[in-house]
């Protein structure tokens, strides 16, 4: 919105062009959702604790989790909030990938706060049906998927890329349209699955999304992506203001939400907020990557799954607990123990994703 602003500004003052820059607009978009994120979220967070929205627990969780019940929840609504208003601000509005991102994140956004409300008014920690939530979920993703496959305007859109290897890439065609629906409702699983320690989920979204503005940037420059190899994608490099926000967002997010946390972003926040690295994933043409940066998050999921198989065919479990940052816990390992650590190891795997940029 701001840079039609600017371009009628230049008549008046040349300066003005200097918002044109999408560097100089990507860190405008982490900042402004940041200040934005300070300011607004102590109003939110009252509100929300006005209105009793309150965490309510698992009672077969951590015992240590008993004392959290009644925090505020539903503080992924700030987030949201905050990433569309600093998108449409900085953003470029003709840009068909910063609204596809866009509208993926609030679908998903929606059907997070309904799961949410569910919880809230039934006072338990049971949402919305799995086959139900499920269901929405796959509806928007296969919506963002298909349009995403019809405005594509080359075979690179659609195109498998291999980490590592310069060459090798694998021509999709409509399989696009599946690996793209399994990417952005993993992803948005997985993220919300992770959503169980103070400030445990927020911290690598907000890692990943950092990278993501060096790939969308590589991606949509034709000679930065020339140079390391990687396929070029016309107008990919708005999503930087987009990553930007969300870094800018989830960082504001954090002050609030780190150990003790005065709010959790609940499944409105964590459901939009894997649903947005996955769609951006998909973009910019990185969703191996993705699987390797978010290895947290693939941890987190697949301690599900194995635990849920070994109960179901042998009655015993692997872990004391899952997901698995539970089951370090109950080894007595304290919070902020295992959400420093798993951050660390978030650290290491953004960046050797960072590292397939230039190992190829």
């Amino acid at each position: 919105m701001l840079i039609w602003l600017s371009q009628y500004l230049q008549q008046v003052d040349p300066g003005f062009s200097v918002f044109r820059y999408l560097t100089l607009r990507t860190i405008l978009s982490v900042l402004t959702a940041l200040f934005l994120s300070l300011l607004i979220g102590p109003a939110v967070i009252r509100q929300l604790g006005r209105l009793q929205i309150g965490q309510h627990v698992r009672d077969d969780g951590p015992q240590s989790h008993l004392s959290k019940a009644g925090t505020p929840t539903m503080g992924g609504a700030l987030i949201i909030l905050v990433i569309a208003v600093t998108t449409l601000l900085w953003g470029d509005l003709s840009n068909r990938f910063l609204w596809t991102a866009l509208l993926t994140t609030l679908a998903f956004g929606v059907i997070g706060w309904y799961d949410d409300y569910l919880k809230i008014s039934r006072k338990n920690s049971k949402g919305l049906s799995a086959r139900a939530k499920y269901a929405c979920q796959s509806v928007s993703a296969l919506l963002a998927a298909g349009a995403l496959y019809h405005l594509a305007q080359s075979p690179t859109e659609t195109t498998l890329i291999v980490p590592f290897f310069k060459q090798l890439a694998v021509d999709l065609g409509w399989v696009y349209l599946i690996t793209t629906y399994f990417v952005v409702v993993g992803s948005s699983n997985a993220v919300n699955l992770t959503d169980g320690l103070d400030g445990l989920a927020i911290m690598p979204t907000v890692l990943i999304a950092a990278a993501f503005v060096v790939f969308a940037y590589v991606t949509g420059n034709v000679n930065f992506s020339a140079y390391l190899g990687v396929p070029y994608v016309i107008g990919v490099g708005e999503l930087c203001v987009f990553c930007g926000a969300i870094v800018g967002a989830g960082l504001g997010f954090l002050w609030f939400n780190t150990y003790p946390a005065q709010v959790f972003m609940g499944d409105i926040g964590a459901l939009a907020l894997g649903a947005a690295l996955g769609i951006v994933a998909v973009m910019v043409r990185q969703e191996l990557v993705l699987v390797v940066m978010g290895g947290v998050f693939v941890l987190e999921t697949v301690s599900v799954i194995l635990q849920v198989a070994s109960f179901k065919l042998t009655g015993r479990r692997i872990f004391r607990m899952a997901p698995i940052h539970h089951h370090f816990e109950l080894k007595g390992w304290p919070e902020p123990r295992v959400i420093v650590r798993f951050w660390i190891i978030s650290v290491i795997l953004v960046l050797i994703g960072l590292a397939t940029l230039k190992i190829r």
